[in-house]
């Protein structure tokens, strides 16, 4: 394997492990629970639409150099909002969109932050 390429893959690991995770909540997800699965992809590829969402998940992803803060701070704004879903606070939300939210988020970020590592190597 070429020296560059294996640099890429130590430098976003987290990187592919975050795409690699979407991939397997899709693949499991059908086997265990198809009808959350199907509502939380059919309503993340909604989101995508909205340009606002992916614009912010590429800055988040392109723009903050440490990574981890974006996944860690994703993922615990992901909880945080479960928590106030289930105590009835936010009762306008349901935790299938935010579920949805937070994969369209970590996705489009991952693809910002992984292009952000392989545009520093030239052939």
């Amino acid at each position: 394997m070429n020296d560059q390429l294996k640099e890429i893959f130590v430098k976003a690991k987290l990187n592919f492990a975050i795409l690699t995770a979407i991939l397997l909540i899709a693949i499991l997800g059908k086997f265990t629970n198809p009808e959350f699965t199907n509502t939380v992809f059919v309503t993340a590829d909604q989101l995508v639409s909205d340009l606002y969402i992916v614009f912010i998940a590429i800055t988040l992803g392109a723009f903050i150099p440490n990574f981890k803060l974006v996944v860690f701070g994703s993922i615990a704004a992901f909880i945080g909002s479960t928590i106030l879903i289930q105590l009835g606070i936010f009762t306008y939300l349901t935790i299938d969109y935010v579920f949805a939210i937070l994969i369209v988020i970590l996705g489009f970020a991952s693809i910002a932050n992984l292009y952000r590592h392989y545009r520093e190597f030239r052939l």
